[in-house]
Order: structure tokens, then sequence, then C-alpha cells
């Protein structure tokens, strides 16, 4: 059995961890709040220019953007969204691990692919893994700004117009509740009518000044709006993920300095009985 010492340096040491824990639950509580409600805010202008951006792909007009016309798959862009820092769980493990899965159902089918990574922990991962990166940022802290996005974004809808990739898809964190966040990869490009749930009826747009300077607008705007909503409701995912992990390692932590504490009582019982049985002896002894 370790010394009385040893013991309490071992509780001193948890109860400064849990401490830590405490505080980084704290922070990802008021953080999370803030998070939340970004996303929400975002969430109706992105959900209603999908809308609307779907049902271009049913529309009757002669001008056809390059957003809008299907190629078959030979190379695809992905972007993966994931948070700068650990301790949150399974957050990122989750989305990459759909990542890595889809990587090799593309590899089998001899998909080339291009990567674009938000976030440092994807950025890492798609490294290692050895996929072809073409753009990355990190380093996005607490509040998304659409002007860092939009630079990396632009590498692969530029290689999209010109027919070098086929197909963009994102990887993200959807934001469900406090305690469930759930990974998605969804198409981004070419944009299907059919998987952002318009109809399939043949109908179209009064387009001022014209259709060609409306539609490239708005496919931009549109484009710029699910990236926006897709790091928000990373980032609002990222803090629950974090909260929940800490309050967990602070639970655990208190729950360790019981144990330790009841058996450094033990210890200490031991020894005032070692110490009386010895007086006793001695005393017997003389």
């Amino acid at each position: 059995m370790p010394s009385g010492k040893e013991i309490r340096n071992k509780i001193k040491s948890v109860e400064n961890t849990r401490k830590i824990t405490k505080a980084m639950e704290m922070v990802a509580a008021s953080k999370m709040r803030k998070a939340q409600d970004r996303m929400r805010a975002a969430r109706p202008y992105g959900e209603k220019i999908r809308r609307v951006a779907g049902n271009l792909s049913h529309a009757l007009t002669e001008y056809k953007h390059p957003f809008l016309i299907n190629r078959e798959v030979k190379n695809v862009g992905l972007i993966v969204i994931t948070s700068d820092k650990g301790l949150c769980g399974g957050l990122n493990s989750n989305v990459l691990r759909q990542v890595l899965a889809k990587m090799k159902e593309w590899d089998a089918a001899g998909v080339k692919l291009r990567a674009t990574c938000i976030g440092n922990k994807g950025f890492g991962f798609m490294q290692r893994a050895g996929a072809n990166v073409v753009s990355h940022v990190v380093g996005l802290g607490d509040t998304p700004h659409l002007e860092k996005l939009i630079g990396p974004i632009k590498v692969l809808l530029d290689a999209f117009v010109a027919g070098e990739i086929d197909a963009v898809y994102v990887a993200s964190t959807r934001f469900i509740n406090t305690m469930k966040q759930e990974p998605v990869i969804e198409q981004l490009l070419p944009l299907s009518g059919e998987a952002v749930g318009s109809t399939s009826t043949k109908w179209d747009y009064v387009y001022e000044p014209d259709a060609q300077a409306v539609i490239d607008d708005l496919l931009v705007r549109y484009v710029e709006a699910l990236i926006y909503q897709a790091v928000a409701e990373n980032m609002a995912s990222e803090q629950s993920a974090r909260m929940v992990a800490m309050k967990s390692a602070s639970d655990n932590a208190k729950n360790v300095i019981g144990e330790l504490k009841l058996v450094y009582n033990k210890a200490r019982q031991a020894a005032i009985t070692k110490e009386l049985s010895e007086i006793v002896s001695g005393a017997a002894a003389v």
C-alpha cells in the first residue's frame, strides 16, 4: 500500500485537474450559448437560399450555370470542417471516421480527391491520410468570418467550374441538441433540387435585369451561406461536446478523489493501529 504522503500528493494532483476541467466546462457553457444563437440565426437564411437554389435546377431558363450541370464523377472535392482544438469528446473523430470511409470508397472506384480543410484537426488528419490538400484555413476562433472562408473554398469552386473536379462534398457536424451532434457528408455541387427537397415541377422565376446576372450572384451566395452555416453548426457542436466532456471529466475526478481519500484513511488507520500495537508491545515487555 502506498504511503500517506504519496496518496495526499495524488489527491492534490487530481483536485487541481478537476479545477481545470470545471473551469473549462463553465467557459464552454458560456461560449455554447453564443454559438447556438449564431447558428440558429443563420439557419433560416441558409434553408431558404437552399430551396431557391434547388428550384433553379428545375427551372426552364436557357442559361445553365456550371454549378447546375451534372457530369460523370471522376474527380471530387471534399471540404472537411472540424474544430481547431481538442478536448471535445468524439466530435472530430466521428466526422473524420466518415471521411475516411468515403475516401476508401472513392479510392476503390478510382475517383481522385482534392481536399479543403477548415479547422486544425481535420487538416492534420488529411495530411496524415495522404490526401491531396489544396487549401486550408485554421485559427477561426469562436466566431466564423466569411471573409476567411471564401479564399480556401474558392480553390475548389474554380476547379469545379474549370471541369477539373466533377462534384464537391462537405463533411461537417450538424447540431441536433446539446447532448447530440450528427456527422454528415453532403453534396454541395452540382446543385440537385432533390437534395434540398424541391419539387420537380418545371417552372421559372422572372429575372431582372437578366437571368445570368441573377443566377451567377445567387449561386455564389448559396455556396457561401451553406459553408458559413456548416461552420457555425460545427462551432456550436464543438462547444456543446466540450461542455459535456469536461463535465464528465469533472465528475470522474470527483469519484477518483473520493476513492483516494478512502484509501488514504485506510492507510492512516493502519499506521495508527501499527503504532498502538508497538506501544502496547513495548509496555508489555517492560
